[in-house]
């Protein structure tokens, strides 16, 4: 039966074809998107005392008439009336410009309500509203008065008029969502309740608890979505236990060259735990650049080759490709584990006799590009499926890597710190896995901050390392110069730096470099061929180049923290002191403030989170693939605990089989279907 809340909004009286286009334009085409458009704002009514009020604030006034008003008018039809109040003690002067209609009303004596503007220094208010104390008007209207967003031909007035007339009319509609325990747990208003008070509310203190409820209501129900939508993934997915011997585990991870840390070791058990578990594996493990999360994924591709599988790791780019291929040959061929790599550059006749060796099940492990989603690859038997910098593949990509096998588990790698608050929102269908802690006698990246007009002092820093046989890293934000932007460009750069350090080899590498060529510059640096290397952000991730000790990023005020971050784990890889230097005149408190976070700590997640402090969640990721969900009330940063506890208790919830058959939970079962969650879903 449809619900009378979903009913168009020209139900009410004064919304025509007009209004309704109009209400259309702000999202509201029903009775209940009407009722949940909810205020930005409040104006505020309360009558305040003087001597708490600061200077520019808007404030409403109660005093009394003292003496004739003054007008005056100047140019056409302009004009200002100024007349004193008293209040308490204390005469104030309040001015009214362009309404000259106003002095009738102004009688020595008369006491009045005023809000406007207050200026403090000249005891000055520029009246915007008047009310007789005992007027109608006055009476009427409520304390705090809600403000919406407008556009069109949408009036403030109209808008809290036709709300008021909905609440009349079909607020007793508005049924209760979250479970009647829950209420009473968290001390929640209930619903109807909340959606009347959150647009008018009689004082401060109960518009707090409306927006409280609502805030914790949208947070419900977005965690109700992600993790119905886990359970009937896993319920309906054909993932099968891994029979993986965690004995010989055990041993591979005794016998590696260096002891695992206590975070290591938790996101292997968390991991495993997955793996022998009859779903199909869905986790993101998260660690900060240099944490070991390399030696975590030749653990778990051992455990699933020990359990009769094949393992696939797809990275972005060929170098990197590489780099991973070293480490687990390293690690995994003592063990007899054959590790392969398929990637663009393969001759045909190379990429053909390892696609037939991957096919028979002579390759145990597979390392590659985008090469490994081609259509003429096939697995004998995939089981685990690694992705590294998962951000930088699509969706459709990790989709065709998963189709390679039946179910197989799968891991996604990011070295991007993501404040816990938002890992549980954007990647809320997996489970997070977090490496928070750096293997024992890695030295902190020493980080420095010098204005522009410091730089020759830098260049005699990079020399000095270049001497010591180091290489260096220059980080521009462009490629070429621009008229919009008044920043540093790697062309330029690297033709200043060629000129100054002559003696060595300068590199040059951006986005507009085809892949071969961004890959033969890179492997010149890996070399050594390459001493200092101008590039633009493309060096961001997963480069390993030991002997890079030394970052200069130009500009550094146009980047975000977590860039900034992942930009300085280029260097620092090996046994050496590096060093990051940042090159900044930020203009902004803000770009201020990032510098001086950045040259503080070089924790990641730190990191992340004073980023997201800075930018907010739409701005951390970059909106539009942020997957981030559009709240009305809630706020990730500040409601991080709500979200916590609504992810907690939803888990709980869809686990109970009785949610999935009792009436108490069929409007949020009602609710699941809307959204399109249960299609295809079929109750006992």
């Amino acid at each position: 039966m449809k619900d009378v809340l979903d009913s168009p909004v020209s139900l009410l009286s004064g919304v025509g074809e007009e209004r309704s286009r109009a209400l259309a334009g702000l999202g509201i085409q029903t009775i209940r998107d009407l009722l949940e458009y909810f205020p930005s704002r409040y104006e505020d009514y309360r009558i305040r005392d003087l001597t708490e009020v600061k200077d520019g604030e808007r404030v409403t006034l109660a005093g009394t008439i003292y003496g004739e008003p003054s007008v005056r008018f100047y140019g056409k039809k302009k004009s200002r009336i100024a007349v004193r109040m008293v209040i308490g003690k204390i005469v104030v002067t309040a001015v009214w410009f362009n309404q000259a209609f106003v002095k009738k009303h102004l009688l020595p004596g008369k006491e009045i309500v005023v809000t406007g503007k207050w200026d403090k220094y000249k005891l000055q208010i520029v009246v915007s509203e008047m009310a007789e104390v005992d007027s109608v008007r006055l009476q009427k209207r409520g304390e705090l008065a809600p403000v919406y967003p407008l556009g069109g031909e949408i009036t403030l007035a109209y808008l809290r008029k036709l709300i008021q007339q909905a609440l009349e009319q079909f607020g007793g509609q508005l049924e209760e969502m979250i479970p009647a325990p829950l209420v009473e747990r968290y001390r929640l208003m209930p619903r109807a309740e909340a959606i009347q008070t959150i647009h008018f509310p009689p004082d401060v203190e109960r518009g707090r608890q409306a927006r409280r409820r609502i805030m914790f209501e949208e947070l419900f129900l977005f965690q109700l979505k992600i993790q119905a939508h886990r359970r009937i993934n896993r319920q309906q997915s054909e993932g099968h236990a891994q029979p993986v011997p965690l004995d010989e585990v055990r041993r591979f991870i005794q016998q590696l060259p260096f002891p695992l840390t206590d975070a290591q070791n938790r996101v292997v058990k968390e991991i495993l735990d997955d793996m022998t578990a009859p779903y199909a594996m869905n986790r993101l493990l998260q660690g900060d650049v240099g944490s070991g999360k390399t030696v975590v994924a030749a653990i778990a591709l051992y455990a699933t080759v020990k359990a009769g599988y094949q393992g696939a790791i797809m990275v972005p780019t060929e170098i990197l490709a590489e780099q991973h291929l070293s480490s687990l040959q390293s690690l995994l061929a003592p063990h007899g584990i054959q590790v392969g790599l398929l990637s663009g550059s393969l001759t045909a006749k190379k990429r053909k006799e390892l696609i037939a060796s991957l096919q028979m099940g002579l390759i145990d492990v597979v390392v590659g590009t985008h090469a490994l989603i081609q259509e003429d690859v096939f697995f004998r038997k995939l089981g685990l499926v690694i992705t590294d910098e998962q951000h930088r593949f699509g969706v459709e990509q990790r989709r065709i890597l998963r189709s390679k096998g039946l179910s197989p588990d799968v891991l996604f790698m990011t070295a991007t710190p993501i404040p816990r608050t938002l890992a549980i929102s954007a990647f809320g269908d997996m489970d997070v896995s977090t490496i928070d802690q750096m293997p024992a006698g890695r030295k902190p990246v020493e980080t420095s901050w010098y204005k522009h007009e410091q730089f020759h002092y830098v260049l005699e820093q990079m020399r000095q390392e270049l001497q010591k046989g180091r290489q260096a890293y220059v980080i521009c934000p462009l490629i070429e110069e621009s008229d919009k932007l008044d920043v540093q460009n790697a062309i330029d750069v690297h033709a200043q730096l060629a000129l100054y350090f002559s003696e060595y080899t300068v590199g040059l590498m951006h986005g507009r470099l085809s892949a071969k060529e961004k890959d033969e510059v890179m492997q010149w640096f890996s070399a050594g061929e390459v001493h200092v290397l101008v590039s633009t952000t493309v060096v961001e991730v997963g480069v390993n180049v030991p002997n890079a000790t030394f970052m200069v990023i130009y500009d550094a005020e146009r980047f975000g923290l977590a860039q900034l971050h992942q930009l300085r784990g280029r260097v620092g890889r090996g046994v050496d002191q590096s060093y990051c230097v940042l090159i900044a005149d930020p203009k902004t408190e803000i770009g201020k403030e990032r510098m001086r976070v950045m040259c503080e700590t070089t924790d990641g997640f730190e990191l992340s989170q004073r980023d997201l402090e800075l930018r907010g969640p739409g701005d951390f990721f970059g909106t539009k693939q942020s997957g981030l969900p559009e709240f009305k009330v809630a706020d990730l940063l500040n409601d991080y605990k709500a979200l916590e506890v609504a992810r907690q208790e939803t888990a709980r919830l869809v686990a109970d089989p009785a949610f999935w058959e009792d009436a108490e939970y069929a409007a949020l079962r009602d609710y699941l279907q809307r959204e399109g969650i249960l299609d295809g879903v079929v109750f006992d």
